[in-house]
């Protein structure tokens, strides 16, 4: 029994055996399973890891290329930048110029611009062109005139057992021979014998037949006083016998004329005084912010007024403000440390101009910020911050809420709705800030990159939003000022 038992007991263990071993096999095979897709795994991450890898170098290599072309772009930006300088300072000298040019032939643009500037231009070329024109036909008459006269009359006749010689050109001169030369009437002047000799005779513009006896001849060579001068005959006559109640007609423009040597007779025209404008004045306060008003009392037939308002820089130079031809003038941020002038052109309704009139604004002294708005600034610099809210032109028509913030050392442009950065930079040279004339609450920043984006200063709280823009463009133009110096600082130490 106890052999059969222990049988048995055998048996068993050896199934238990063989089922383990069974179990082990197909654990084994489980394993060459699992370490099978273990390397193939292995072998897809790698492979990922590389594709990664790719994707990351390709990612930096486009990084690499656009900063490049980045960098390419604001090169090419910083000199279009500085070609637009220059060619703002050629245009600015140009303009000046012409401008002066202009003034001095006496034609003053309404508006500055190119249209304007160019039939002004061409106004001025027709002027001159006719004047040649008028001046070649006078000199033409003249000299055939001189001919004329002096083929047809300019002769003399010498009669026999006569007492006197005639010089048929219009003037009679008594002489009496074998008669002293003290006792005679007229005297025969010794230009008639050069005359006869070299044909240089002069003949004035003017050729009348009568000459008034209170004309003044005493400056007019062509023109010979008796010696004793005793007698009212009129100096020259054309045949005909003059009546003694006889008044011959006055033309007052050849009496003027009588004041001048020949040769000056043509450079001194007879003056009219033309239109004119009395008590021109500046009415209002000069600081930003505020309107001054250029008015007079218009006299002589003045008819219309030409403004112009200038800028008087502390080099002596002047310099015109683009679109600030009318009497009205809203001083802003880019007047302030500046002598401001107006000058008014009086027209009548033929087109005649008066003279220029010209008068300073703030009795000649440049232009200062208000008591308020000083301090207001003074107060952004002390604390060395200042924040102001905005409109920023997004689209062409779509003003969007922005806030601009204003630091000692540089400045940045947030959008109001996501609190988005447009720009943050430091203060730099290529900053600036242009206004528009007139009544605008608007202004221009451009970057230091060349960017120029478009504000609005409208503020609904504000009585008048102009003053809000001139103290954020002032005090801006203040830290840039500030930085500037403390770099020429810095770079000197």
């Amino acid at each position: 029994m106890t052999v059969l038992i222990k049988t048995k007991k055998l048996r068993a263990q050896e199934g238990e055996i063989q089922l383990l071993r069974q179990q082990i096999a197909v654990a084994c095979l489980k394993e060459l399973q699992l370490l099978n897709e273990k390397c193939a795994l292995e072998r897809k991450f790698s492979d990922i890891r590389m594709a990664v890898d790719e994707k990351q170098t390709e990612a930096l290599t486009s990084a690499y290329n656009e900063l490049g072309y980045r960098k390419g772009d604001l090169e090419v930006n910083l000199k279009l930048t500085n070609e637009l300088k220059a060619v703002d300072d050629e245009r600015y000298h140009y303009m000046s110029s012409l401008l002066g040019l202009l003034a001095k032939y006496g034609i003053w643009p309404r508006v500055i611009n190119a249209s304007v500037l160019s039939n002004s231009v061409k106004l001025l070329h027709d002027q001159l062109q006719q004047k040649i024109r008028t001046s070649h036909e006078k000199i033409g008459e003249r000299t055939s005139l001189v001919k004329n006269r002096f083929e047809s009359g300019f002769q003399y006749k010498e009669r026999e057992n006569a007492d006197f010689k005639l010089f048929e050109s219009g003037y009679q001169y008594q002489k009496r021979e074998n008669t002293d030369m003290g006792t005679s009437k007229y005297q025969l002047p010794p230009q008639a014998e050069h005359l006869r000799a070299t044909e240089d005779v002069f003949i004035s513009s003017r050729v009348q037949t009568n000459i008034p006896k209170s004309a003044d001849f005493s400056q007019r060579p062509e023109v010979h006083q008796p010696v004793n001068d005793i007698s009212p005959d009129p100096l020259f006559y054309t045949g005909r016998e003059v009546p003694g109640d006889f008044t011959p007609p006055v033309d007052d423009e050849a009496v003027e004329l009588q004041r001048y040597t020949p040769d000056e007779r043509y450079n001194h025209p007879v003056t009219i005084e033309g239109p004119s404008i009395e008590n021109f004045q500046i009415i209002g306060e000069a600081t930003p912010g505020s309107t001054l008003l250029a008015c007079g009392y218009p006299t002589r037939g003045t008819s219309l007024c030409i403004f112009q308002w200038v800028w008087h820089l502390e080099d002596g130079t002047r310099q015109y403000i683009e679109g600030a031809t009318n009497p009205e003038y809203v001083v802003a941020a880019d007047d302030v440390d500046k002598l401001i002038a107006v000058e008014c052109i009086p027209m009548d309704d033929k087109g005649h101009q008066g003279e220029l009139v010209k008068l300073f604004a703030n009795d000649q002294k440049k232009i200062k910020c208000d008591p308020d708005m000083q301090l207001e600034i003074d107060t952004y610099l002390s604390k060395g911050q200042a924040t102001f809210s905005v409109l920023l032109l997004v689209l062409s028509e779509n003003w969007e809420p922005a806030s601009i913030s204003l630091r000692r050392s540089g400045y940045q442009i947030k959008m109001g709705n996501t609190d988005a950065v447009v720009i943050a930079e430091k203060y730099s040279r290529e900053l600036s800030l242009k206004i528009p004339p007139g009544m605008s609450t608007q202004f221009v920043l451009t970057c230091s990159y060349g960017s120029s984006l478009p504000f609005n200063a409208y503020d609904v709280s504000a009585d008048f939003s102009c003053r809000m823009r001139d103290t954020l463009v002032l005090t801006l133009r203040m830290f840039q000022s500030k930085q500037a110096m403390d770099d020429r600082r810095k770079v000197k130490s």
